[in-house]
Order: structure tokens, then C-alpha cells, then sequence
């Protein structure tokens, strides 16, 4: 089957399909097509990796387009929302307006009900839920990108909900889902009442075995592959590799794990570049530098250099971005990752080297092995069509026992069945409060009927369990003023909608609730830092060696700042979570007094998308906490909101101002406040040859800056010369000098400004 014979599939469209290379539909999406996929029929596609699920859902969504309704594409990351976004974008060439919404959870997005095709993260649309987005109304077609993740107890319950939602506000919704090859596709199809394509069919062939001793084992076939002297098992495997002009993704459990294997294998690669590679490499290595000043990016630069890369969730999105498109460019010809990389991110390699299959687990107390579901999502980053061959997935044993397990534990075991984990009790908090907030339930027998739409209620084993959960958290949400229950009926109360319209865990509000109530007139920027560290919507830092007396110190010399009473030392459990969140707005404390990624990331033992995550995470919620501080009348509305924006612009309080002009981030906030330029209004009229000086003399800088602060006559004239400011009133600030070349003679103070200078030139989260 062609595209242009795929019915209800517009024409500009089916050509636009056929000029990128699709002369024929793979078996999958032509059985798609036969299910009704494209005449709004639901389907369940549960297909192996780069089996061409994304067509089968570009196809149902366009159809739907074509049929004068709207699409919506759910992905469980927000990386994947942007480059299915950057994928779906094609389309607008045939007239089709395609968008993206991630962030911001208390806003009905009003302006995407003039889209054709939206993507976002299960979150997102959750919230849209919750905000009354109207809209939601027109949707004909609703894509779940990864549906298997419902079996994912952070996720999943999110994504369940919000697709019982979907389906019950829209009767007549075409729903698609898209999963891995799972063992109960089955089941997952009758509860959204939908067709079944199932198939294990790929378009190029996936080796999957076990590396031992000086053989590659792959079933009945074995092949030679020697280990040899001085080197490992996984650089013996990514050798041989790059010797065939592949590239290998190498996963690991940790981090550190992650970042060692990229320094080891970086050097095993690097003998295999050619001059072009190293030249471009070069240049990559001189991008992820730029991105920040800190430890982690430097160790990336030097990995990248020598043709190698680490990947994650502690690197910056633009680390991330860097690496993965020079590794799909096969610049980069090894990354050694975290698992986090197979979560559908479009990264194909010629090999996966599944390095370690056990991980560290808190609950169990020690390693446990991983699910095959997941290992085999990994092995789905093995191969490409048009990139490669074949691929190849490959296990590492250590002795004949080894491989024996490996090939029974995965290489020929069938993933786990998906199962639901709606029914733990942290899951339902927010999922009630938000299903009776929203109108889906107004009683108890509404909110029991709702939640039997959903995958639990087909899979419990025992109906009533359910039932005494919901009760359980029913009664939470009414003692902490979220619910009235009155004569059976349930009703949120105003304080109620507002968390459900935040977005917040209902067990963060509270905490937060009465952290402000008890704080009184004791209410610092650091006893706000911690209060939202230790709610359940903060991952606080871990404690390591040596901190549970560091931070017990800091406590004791702090604790008058912090909301509530503290535990005591002798409640283990409790006293160490404090310590935590201590840790954890200690750095958001460092962060706003204007610390240097770099020595923050050093003091934490972080990186720097560690960084951007507590920071995200700590303004979302003092930014609820104000709202919720302003609902309930308290008097602390300006100091949260002050803390709120310093942790958004990582700045001092004196500096905020300055930060609200675009294109002034921290740093250069900080140098045109050192100059004397303390105010937006102060820019507007500051000598041109101050501003100059203090943006290190980049004029079409100073230009943007004084047209954003509103500046008249914002135009900086080629032959005006920087002025040091004199500040001490002893005189008109002098021109500064300057070299042949722009740079400025620094003169007898040369050294210390020579450090202020090359500070500023590092880019870091608040800067531009």
C-alpha cells in the first residue's frame, strides 16, 4: 500500500509522506490502515522500535484534520514533545497548524484551540483538564506515545486518568495508542475499546545475545570478538564497533558510572576519526563549553573531543540537544548513558551494549535487575532503516552462569504485562481532588463509577481495594479543607480548585498551607526554600557522607528561619528528610545569592540539569504558594513572591529589577549594577559608554539591552568608546582604553577585572 492509496489521508499530506522515502507502507501501518486507523477508528499499535508507529499516528491525526477536528499527541517527556513537534512541523507546508505546550499548569492555553495538531506531555494536558480548556471539546483524535508507561508508577497513573478523562468529556474520541511489544496488549486494547495491532515485524533485522569470554552469542550463531589486552569487555565491543563504521550506545545504572565509561571509551573511539571528525569534534567540544562553567560540561568537552559523550538527567538541556544530534549524525560515535536515554528520545546507534542489567534500588536495599520491558527498550535503540544494515543488542556476562541468565532473564523472555498504579494512595490524592474539581464526580458512587473507566478497575483482582484507598484519601483531602462531604455528596471547596488548578499534590499544599500559617513574621527566603523542598513535589538532594553533620549545624544556627518544628535527631527517618530539604534550599540559597554554577555544582555533587530541575521546580511552587498564600488572606504574599522571582532569575533581591529587562540574565545584571546602573530606569538614562563597558563592549548587546529598558535612542554609535564608571564621586567616569583588536587594556587593576570579565563570558541557567 502507497500513501496516496491510505484513505481519508489528505493529498498535500500523502505526498509530503512519499517525498520523504515512503514508497510503501510496512506491514504494521498497512494493518493499521486496514483496522479503520484513518477513518477514526481507535487502535492499540504495540510494534517494536522503529517499526514505523509515529506514521501509523502522523496518518490518524492528519485524517482526523482532514475530517475538520483536532489531534493531540501525548508524549511522556518533555524532550519528546519537542521533537515530535519539530517532526509534525512539515506538515504546515500542506496547511496543517501544528503547536507544542509543556510547562506553565495553571493555564487553559486558550490560544491552541486555533491549532490542527497539538503535542504535549500527560501532565500538561491533565492540567488542561483541570483549567477548563474548552477546546478539549473539539478533539476527534488523541494519540498516547508510549502508552506502555502506564505501567510506570510516576507516570503512568497520570496518563490513565487523563485518557479516562478524555474519553468520557468525548464519547466519540479516536483514540491511538502507540506501546512497545508488551505481553498484554490485549488488554490495554479492550479497555480503550480499540483495535489490536500487534507484531513483532521490523524493517531491519535486531540481533539480540550476550558478549563472554572472546564470543558475540546471538542464539544458535556465535562470532568472534576478542577481548583484548588491558581492555574491558564494552570497549572490546565498541571497537569493533566503530571498526564497521557504527556507533554504540553503552547503558549503564549511575551517573558516575555513565560519565567514567564516556572518558574510557571516548579514547577507544578517538584512534577511528579523521581529520574532519576531529575538526568538527573540536568545534562540538568548544558548544558544550559555552552551554555553562561547570565540572560536568568540561568532562562532556573532553569526551566529545575525542569522539565520545555522556548522557544524563544531570546534564543541561542544551547538553543533552548537543549530544544527541552529533549522535545521530554519527559524529559522536559512542554515548554511555542512563536509562533515561530509551525512553523514546530518537537516538539510534548500529549497537546497544547493555552494560549493567541490575540497578541500585532504596526499597529492595541493593541491586535488583532490571524489568524486560525496559531492557528491551534499550535493545529498541539498535538499528535504523536507512542508517544502518542491522542492529545489534548485546548483554555482557562475566561467566557461562551469567550467560546462560542473561539469555533466559532477557534475550528470550517476553516483556512484562502493563500494569496499572493508580491505585497507591499518593497517585489518587491529586486524581480525586482534580475528578471532583473538575465535575467528573460529585459524590462517592460518581467518583467509584469514574474510576472504573479506567485500566485498574479491568485489572484489580479485588474491586473493594480500591474503594477503601478512595476512601482513604477522600477523608485526607476533607480534614486538610480540600473536600466538603456532605450527606454523601463531595464538593471542592475554593481552596480546593485552586490546588487542583496549581497542580500541586495535595499533600504539598497542605505542607505548604500550614508552613505559611506558622511562620508568621520568621519567614525568610531560606525557611521558603525549604518548605517547598521537603513537599512531595520536590526531589530533595540526597544526604551524602559527612552532610548529616554539616547540615545539623546548619540547622541549629538556622532553625528560627525554617516553618514548623523541626524532628528530633533521635526520628531517624524524619530528621534526615529535614536535612535534606535543608540541603536542597541551601542550594537554592547559594543560587540567588549569585554562587557560580561551577561552585555550586562542585558543593552539591550535582550537575547542572540538577540545578535547572530544583530551580524549576522550587519557582512553580512558591509561585502556588503565593497564590495560595493570597486566597487565604495571609500577610506574606510580597515575601514569597520576592523569593519566587530571585529563584527564577538567580539573583540577590537588589538585583531584580534589572532582571526583568530581556536579555539581561544574572550575570550581566550584576556587572551593569556594579557599574552604578541599579534600576531599569537608570538604563534608560545611564551614559551609553557605562552600559558599553559593563556588557563587555558587544554593542549590538547594549544596543538590544537599552531598547528593551525602553531606551529613545537605543543606537550605540561604531566610534563611542567604553567609560569605567567612577563610582567612588571623586570624578567623571574615564574612557577605558582598548587594544587593536576591542579587548580593553585593563591597566593597573588589570588582573581583577581581567577575572570579572572572563566570569561573565561563561553562559550559565540566568543568563540572556
Amino acid at each position: 500500500m502507497e500513501p496516496a492509496d491510505v484513505p481519508g489521508l489528505p493529498g498535500e499530506a500523502a505526498e509530503l509522506v512519499a517525498a520523504e522515502g515512503v514508497e510503501e507502507l510496512y506491514p504494521p501501518q498497512r494493518a493499521a490502515v486496514e483496522a479503520g486507523v484513518t477513518e477514526g477508528e481507535s487502535l492499540v499499535a504495540a510494534v517494536p522500535t522503529a517499526s514505523g508507529k509515529t506514521l501509523v499516528a502522523t496518518m490518524a491525526m492528519l485524517a482526523a484534520v482532514e475530517r475538520g477536528g483536532t489531534a493531540l499527541y501525548i508524549v511522556p517527556l518533555r524532550a519528546l514533545a519537542s521533537e515530535k513537534h519539530a517532526e509534525f512541523e512539515r506538515f504546515e507546508s500542506a496547511g496543517v497548524d501544528v503547536a507544542v505546550t509543556t510547562g506553565n499548569f495553571d493555564s487553559d492555553e486558550r490560544w491552541l484551540r486555533d491549532q490542527d495538531v497539538i503535542v504535549a506531555t500527560s501532565e500538561k494536558v491533565d492540567s488542561l483538564l483541570r483549567n477548563g480548556a474548552d477546546w478539549i471539546d473539539d478533539l476527534s483524535c488523541v494519540v498516547a506515545d508510549e502508552v506502555h508507561l502506564i505501567d510506570d508508577a510516576d507516570r503512568g497513573p497520570t496518563l490513565e486518568v487523563t485518557l479516562a478523562k478524555l474519553r468520557r468529556r468525548n464519547p466519540d474520541l479516536q483514540t491511538v495508542a502507540l506501546s512497545a511489544t508488551v505481553a498484554n496488549a490485549d488488554a490495554v486494547a479492550d479497555w480503550l475499546d480499540a483495535e489490536l495491532v500487534a507484531s513483532d515485524w521490523r524493517p531491519i533485522d535486531l540481533r539480540t545475545g550476550v558478549h563472554y569470554g572472546s564470543a558475540l552469542q546471538f542464539g544458535d550463531e556465535q562470532r568472534s570478538l576478542q577481548v583484548e589486552s588491558g581492555e574491558s569487555q564494552t570497549g572490546a565491543v565498541v571497537r569493533d564497533t566503530v571498526t564497521e563504521d557504527g556507533s554504540a550506545l553503552v547503558f549503564v545504572n549511575s551517573r558516575n558510572n555513565a560519565e567514567a565509561a564516556a572518558r574510557r571509551l571516548s579514547q577507544t573511539v578517538e584512534p577511528y576519526l579523521d581529520a574532519e571528525e576531529r575538526a568538527d569534534l573540536r568545534d562540538l567540544a568548544d558548544e558544550v563549553r559555552a552551554v555553562s562553567d561547570t565540572q560536568t560540561s568540561e568532562d562532556l568537552a573532553a569526551a566529545v573531543e575525542r569522539g565520545g559523550a555522556f548522557h544524563h538527567a544531570g546534564l543541561s538541556p542544551e547538553h543533552r540537544t548537543l549530544v544527541e544530534d552529533a549522535f545521530r549524525d554519527r559524529l559522536v560515535k559512542v554515548v554511555a548513558a542512563t536509562p533515561t536515554l530509551a525512553a523514546g528520545v530518537n537516538t539510534p546507534s548500529r549497537r546497544v551494549v547493555v552494560r549493567d542489567w541490575r540497578r541500585y534500588d532504596g526499597a529492595a536495599g541493593g541491586m535488583v535487575p532490571l524489568d524486560v520491558l525496559e531492557v528491551h527498550q534499550m535493545f529498541g535503540r539498535a538499528g535504523r532503516p536507512g542508517r544502518d544494515p542491522y542492529g545489534e543488542a548485546v548483554l555482557l556476562a562475566n561467566d557461562h552462569g551469567e550467560l546462560d541468565e542473561l539469555f533466559d532473564r532477557y534475550v528470550d523472555a517476553d516483556p512484562e504485562p502493563v500494569r496499572s498504579k493508580l491505585a497507591a494512595e499518593p497517585a489518587l490524592r491529586t486524581h480525586v481532588l482534580a475528578t471532583v474539581a473538575t465535575g467528573f464526580a460529585g459524590s462517592r458512587e460518581e467518583l467509584l463509577a469514574f474510576l472504573d473507566e479506567t485500566l485498574y478497575a479491568t485489572q484489580a483482582d479485588d474491586p473493594r481495594r480500591l474503594a477503601r484507598v478512595v476512601d482513604d484519601v477522600v477523608e485526607y483531602l476533607r480534614r486538610n479543607d480540600f473536600l466538603d462531604v456532605d450527606d454523601g455528596r463531595l464538593r471542592a471547596t475554593d481552596v480546593g480548585h485552586t490546588v487542583s488548578r496549581l497542580y500541586l499534590d495535595p499533600m504539598s499544599a497542605a505542607v505548604v498551607i500550614d508552613g505559611l500559617r506558622e511562620a508568621g513574621e520568621n519567614l525568610s527566603p531560606l525557611g521558603l526554600y525549604h518548605l517547598v523542598a521537603r513537599t512531595p513535589d520536590m526531589y530533595e538532594l540526597y544526604l551524602r557522607s559527612g552532610d548529616r553533620e554539616t547540615y545539623t549545624e546548619l540547622l541549629y544556627e538556622r532553625e528560627p528561619e525554617i516553618p514548623g518544628e523541626s524532628p528530633s535527631e533521635f526520628e531517624e527517618s524524619r530528621f534526615e528528610d529535614w536535612l535534606a530539604a535543608l540541603k536542597t534550599a541551601k542550594l537554592l540559597e547559594d543560587w540567588t545569592e549569585e554562587q557560580e554554577e561551577a561552585r555550586i555544582t562542585e558543593r552539591y555533587g550535582v550537575g547542572p540539569g540538577d540545578i535547572r530541575g530544583k530551580v524549576d521546580a522550587a519557582e512553580w511552587l512558591l509561585g502556588a504558594a503565593e497564590t495560595l498564600a493570597a486566597d487565604l488572606g495571609l500577610d506574606c504574599v510580597p515575601e514569597v513572591r520576592t523569593a519566587q522571582r530571585r529563584v527564577r532569575h538567580g539573583v540577590s533581591e537588589e538585583l531584580l529589577d534589572l532582571v526583568g529587562v530581556r536579555e539581561v540574565g544574572r550575570k550581566r545584571a550584576r556587572a551593569l549594577y556594579d557599574a552604578g546602573i541599579r534600576t531599569r530606569a537608570d538604563l534608560r538614562e545611564a551614559e551609553k559608554g557605562v552600559v558599553l563597558w559593563a556588557l563587555d563592549e558587544r554593542r549590538r548587546t547594549t544596543e538590544t539591552v537599552l531598547e528593551n529598558a525602553g531606551r529613545r535612542d537605543p543606537d550605540v554609535p561604531e566610534d563611542l568608546r567604553p567609560v569605567r564608571p567612577s563610582l567612588d564621586g571623586d570624578g567623571e567616569p574615564t574612557p577605558v582604553a582598548t587594544t587593536g583588536d576591542g579587548d580593553r587594556d585593563r591597566g593597573e587593576s588589570g588582573g581583577r577585572d581581567r577575572e570579572r570579565d572572563d566570569d561573565r563570558d561563561q553562559t550559565s541557567l540566568g543568563d540572556f
